[in-house]
């Protein structure tokens, strides 16, 4: 909930939507493949947890910690985008509880990728009209971030990724 605070005139937001925003940015920033705003959004000494779901039999494939280590998985460890492509995290289901300046939340989420279709060389056919190209599935799970409220900001401690799908990873 946001309230406009009478005095001030400023708007205040509960914790509850706070932490929600804090997960809104973060996969923006994993859209955006940007390390740096992603990363900030971390305790100095925060950490990712990635596991496989295995059928709700979890087992952890690595962990990332710090902020320098998680910024520089995103901008520089990922798979960039391709030509006309995007990405876009979704969150759905957003369970959070906060015990004073602690909170947990457990969200769903899909990635989609999106690429747009090129202009054929001979042009479009007649009666073509609309978005081109294909939206697809590509990855779902749970995010399950523990925060803490310093300075009146919630900052991620732990973010624990469950992936449904198989994660390969080289070498492995």
């Amino acid at each position: 909930m946001i309230e406009k605070n009478q005095i001030t005139g400023a708007y205040q937001m509960s914790d509850e939507r706070a932490i929600q925003q804090v997960l809104a940015k973060y996969v923006r920033a994993a859209d955006a493949l940007d390390g740096a705003s992603l990363s900030s959004l971390f305790t100095e000494d925060g950490k990712v947890e990635i596991y496989s779901f295995n059928s709700g039999n979890p087992v952890q494939l690595f962990v990332l910690t710090g902020k320098e280590e998680i910024a520089n998985a995103i901008s520089n460890l990922m798979k960039p985008h391709p030509v006309r492509g995007w990405s876009h995290h979704t969150t759905h289901d957003h369970i959070i509880s906060v015990n004073g300046e602690e909170a947990f939340m457990d969200a769903q989420f899909i990635r989609f990728d999106c690429v747009g279709a090129c202009r054929p060389e001979r042009g479009w056919q007649a009666g073509t009209l609309g978005l081109m190209g294909t939206i697809t599935p590509t990855e779902s799970g749970y995010y399950k971030p523990s925060l803490i409220k310093t300075n009146g900001e919630w900052k991620i401690t732990s973010h624990r990724i469950y992936h449904d799908m198989t994660f390969v990873i080289p070498g492995q």
